[in-house]
């Protein structure tokens, strides 16, 4: 995999990142690849914000991966400030390959980059696949997560 690169995504990958974002069971009930205006909407907002870091993984020029990396500063914990990684998904082609590893230890050694000292994310309680790779990577159950639809 020596041909990945990871960058910052541009508007221009928004189609590519949608259809990722809807190709489970659980986007396809909640994303809309045919209507992006929202997407870019969202996206200019993400990206004036110095604190997301939006980004991609390429290979040969092809979106294969993305994630959204959070930069949280803090009081608790002695001021410690966080990231949370939300929105991963790896391309179908390209599942089973070790991208998602890549992408996740690009985003924990980033995170160190970037002064984090704790990185946490949420998964959806259905995705028991993905609960088990977050496990391997290192990271623990060690919170429940609750959300409240607005």
């Amino acid at each position: 995999m020596s041909d990945l690169q990871f960058r910052r995504a541009t508007a221009a990958g928004i189609p590519g990142i949608v259809a990722m974002f809807a190709d489970d069971g659980l986007g396809r009930g909640r994303e809309t690849p045919d209507d992006l205006a929202p997407y870019y909407a969202a996206y200019e907002r993400v990206a004036a914000d110095p604190g997301q870091h939006l980004t991609v993984a390429e290979r040969d020029g092809r979106l294969v991966g993305v994630l959204q990396l959070t930069v949280v500063p803090g009081l608790s914990r002695r001021g410690a400030t966080r990231s949370i990684i939300e929105a991963v998904r790896v391309h179908r082609d390209a599942r089973g390959t070790g991208l998602g590893t890549r992408l996740m230890e690009w985003a924990i050694e980033e995170s160190r980059r970037l002064g984090c000292t704790l990185v946490q994310l949420t998964s959806d309680t259905a995705r028991t696949e993905a609960h088990r790779f977050y496990e391997r990577l290192g990271f623990s159950g060690s919170h429940i997560g609750f959300k409240l639809q607005l």
